[in-house]
């Protein structure tokens, strides 16, 4: 456990942070008017953790040649996993949120583009500055 403290600090605050943020009972603001507005925060939260948990999996894992789909489960499966459990658990354990398949759709979405983005842009970088072990 005190591996994955030291190993992926930022994300373990992200997704600390994912949580509150689900579960807290927001302030009526004028940005409530803006239609779908919701949805782009929920699409912001969950680019933000799945873009996180890749790069500090890919900062972590530069050297010993970690399979590359344990990136893919934990950065991409799990927080779609993840967001499900909490649509579910707002819906059924609060009185003041309420599940959303489209608030679901966005996380996903979210996680999908921060996948594709670290895979195709990031990935190839970081495997440039890796050092040689030769």
């Amino acid at each position: 456990m005190l591996s994955y403290i030291k190993k992926y600090p930022l994300s373990l605050c992200v997704i600390a942070t994912v949580i509150y943020l689900s579960f807290f009972r927001p302030p009526q603001t004028g940005l409530s008017e803006i239609p779908y507005m919701d949805k782009a925060v929920h699409l912001c939260m969950y680019m933000g953790m799945s873009g996180i948990l890749w790069l500090e999996f890919l900062r972590a894992h530069r050297k010993d040649n970690a399979p590359l789909w344990h990136a893919w489960i934990g950065a991409f499966f799990c927080p779609i996993l993840f967001s499900g459990c909490v649509e579910i658990l707002q819906e059924y354990c609060t009185d003041y949120r309420g599940g959303d398949w489209l608030d679901f759709a966005a996380n996903a979405t979210g996680a999908l583009i921060a996948s594709l983005v670290s895979y195709c842009a990031i990935r190839p970088r970081i495997i440039k500055k890796a050092p040689d072990d030769k």
